[in-house]
């Protein structure tokens, strides 16, 4: 299976309920955190209009506008993602980030996280980034290592996505579109300590998700690594 399959992509994200299943893991971990790395990316430009693609149920949208105090605009591809990021208060909308619907330059910062490795066709998503970022614009974009909990994937087997889009290959496609790059890495480790955590996120990954599980002794630590590929225009 792969990240970027439009047919997967719409069944994991039809509703919240995968998505909550690989965020609770997360709930004992050390090191960075991605999240507020992103954060702290945007805060830098001060920015006036922002805009998040495949902003999910818009928590980070819904930070920005309150801490920042700035406008932003978020596009994601699922209907329920929308639904609940309007509930927080955010101007959101179904749409595709490879044909966004803004003007040229419309935006002076864009935020892209976990969401470039579902894109089928990564180059015209990226580009089309690069467009509604007015000259000097900044691209914010967070992925994972492809030994990202590496632990907790062999144990999925077949079940475990390959990473179209990940801190190892993620450079040279976003040089193609962007003058300036940096990136911050956010490494650490994450530990289950219940059956339930782990089976739960197994499950999310789709129909591949074996019913059973190779053993293993809890708790489990696993490895964690994530990026911020921070992208000047």
């Amino acid at each position: 299976m792969t990240l970027n399959d439009p047919a997967t992509v719409a069944q994991q994200y039809a509703s919240e309920t995968n998505l909550k299943a690989r965020r609770s893991i997360y709930a004992n971990t050390t090191g960075p955190d991605p999240r507020e790395l992103a954060f702290e990316a945007v805060a830098e430009v001060a920015p006036r209009r922002v805009l998040e693609v495949g902003g999910g149920p818009g928590e980070l949208a819904a930070r920005i506008t309150a801490e920042l105090g700035c406008e932003i605009v978020m596009v994601d591809s699922s209907e329920r993602m929308v639904e609940l990021a309007r509930a927080r208060g955010v101007d959101a909308l179904v749409g595709d980030v490879q044909e966004l619907p803004f003007e040229d330059e419309s935006f002076d910062c864009a935020v892209a996280a976990w969401m470039l490795f579902h894109v089928p066709d990564l180059d015209r998503g990226l580009a089309e980034l690069a467009r509604v970022l007015g000259p000097g614009g900044r691209l914010v974009a967070v992925t994972n290592a492809e030994h990202h909990l590496r632990e907790l994937r062999e144990l999925a087997g077949s079940a475990a996505w390959a990473q179209p889009f990940s801190r190892e290959n993620g450079e040279p496609m976003l040089r193609r579109h962007f003058a300036k790059l940096e990136r911050r890495d956010a490494d650490g480790w994450v530990t289950i300590e219940d059956d339930a955590s782990v089976r739960a996120y197994v499950g999310s990954l789709g129909r591949e998700a074996p019913d059973e599980l190779p053993q293993y002794e809890l708790p489990l630590r696993i490895r964690r690594a994530s990026s911020v590929f921070v992208c000047t225009r």
